[in-house]
């Protein structure tokens, strides 16, 4: 007879990508007993890259990843917009930069590899956090004060909170009773880097056409990594080219604004949709990253998203505990909904907007949309207003965000 293991602690997260890990780290140091359970992973599989904002580096670095992660971090000191929708009001060329608001940099972008590897060696090793390896099982057993969550191989886990990070179909969504609608787009991303011969300066472009955006962001020395969005079909045919026609084709689409482009990495592609859950959190459970919510890879706002989910769970969490209350009760549960909804909802409608701005047929929209970015290359505070927002929303930073 296999023997059961039966572990305690106070919070369990369920999902080892980068949010969870986050999540894991973050709850330990806080001193928080934490066991984070995901499957075993290959950190270096994953060949994208993340964007990520001055709050959510600065969170990196106030878990004490700093010095592991800087040697790989590249800064974004520009963001460039670049109207190639071909409609007949051409939107002026936009370029942002981070010294209109004071700053060095927007934030950095970073292999997913580095991140996940870096990630995951201070899981194995941080005081008051047990990673394990291995999937849980639907049937969340709901107590007074705990949840027991059976694990998918042997052994079960009794805890006072359980974080669901473990992505778009998640389980732990579903055993929440949380409902999540999702909207597809009809369009596809192909994400892959590649190397060029103009120096890209720090700054990340972003085109708008009309089968959505592409989207450079800088990388060491003359690399940048790419997004582009397309219709399925077209998405489909970029992915079977062979290296040489894919080169041939994304010259074309970045008219020499990086120069040639001489080689590119591994290519993958994922569809594009947008997913809401309907609540952040009931019965011991709240959801952080893509197990809350989902939107197109426009204005790099997914982790960064998550990494403010977590700061502000942390935060709420770490507040119950001072005060001798419930750390997974609806009180705190609640309180995550209310401080978080503002934000995702903002975030997710901004990006639809300008997702389907671009996609539309509907003159006047496109109208409106060349009429703002005009608007914003010649308005001085609307600029730093835009730039703020986007860095982050207006109101209380969570400490864990602080620089």
């Amino acid at each position: 007879m296999a023997h059961v293991s039966e572990h305690n602690c106070d919070v369990l997260v369920v999902g080892t990508g980068p949010a969870g890990l986050v999540a894991a780290l973050a709850m330990a140091q806080a001193g928080l007993a934490t066991i984070v359970v995901g499957p075993a992973m290959d950190p270096a599989r994953d060949t994208r890259t993340t964007a990520l904002f001055t709050g959510s580096v600065a969170l990196l670095h106030n878990l004490g990843l700093g010095p592991a992660l800087v040697p790989s971090m590249v800064p974004m000191t520009g963001l460039r917009l670049i109207d190639d929708t071909g409609g007949i009001w051409r939107a002026p060329e936009i370029l942002f930069r981070a010294g209109e608001l004071g700053l060095t940099e927007f934030g950095i972008n970073i292999d997913n590899a580095t991140l996940n590897t870096v990630l995951l060696a201070a899981a194995r090793t941080q005081r008051g956090l047990r990673l394990i390896e291995d999937t849980v099982a639907p049937g969340f057993g709901l107590g007074a004060n705990t949840t027991t969550v059976k694990l998918g191989g042997v052994g079960t886990i009794s805890t006072r909170l359980v974080v669901g990070a473990d992505g778009r179909s998640s389980l732990c969504r579903r055993e929440a009773g949380i409902e999540a609608p999702t909207s597809p787009y009809q369009q596809s991303a192909v994400a892959t880097r590649f190397h060029h011969t103009r120096p890209h300066d720090g700054i990340s472009s972003e085109f708008h056409r009309k089968a959505g955006p592409l989207t450079t962001v800088p990388l060491a020395g003359l690399e940048s990594s790419l997004v582009w969005v397309e219709t399925p079909e077209e998405a489909r045919r970029l992915m079977a080219l062979d290296e040489a026609a894919f080169i041939q084709e994304l010259n074309g689409r970045l008219q020499g604004l990086l120069g040639a482009v001489t080689a590119i990495g591994p290519r993958a592609s994922f569809p594009l949709t947008r997913m809401a859950a309907d609540r952040l959190g009931a019965r011991r459970i709240a959801l952080i990253g893509e197990a809350a919510h989902v939107i197109p890879p426009i204005g790099a706002q997914g982790l960064n998203l998550g990494l403010r989910d977590i700061a502000t769970l942390v935060e709420l969490i770490t507040r119950a505990r001072g005060l001798a209350a419930d750390i997974g009760g609806e009180t705190v549960l609640e309180a995550y909904e209310t401080e978080r909804r503002s934000d995702v909802a903002s975030r997710a409608a901004m990006v639809d907007t300008l997702n389907r701005s671009l996609i539309s047929d509907f003159l006047p929209l496109h109208l409106v949309r060349g009429a703002g970015l005009h608007a914003l290359n010649t308005i001085p505070w609307l600029r730093r207003l835009i730039m703020r927002e986007g860095l982050h929303p207006s109101g209380r930073v969570p400490a864990l965000m602080r620089s």
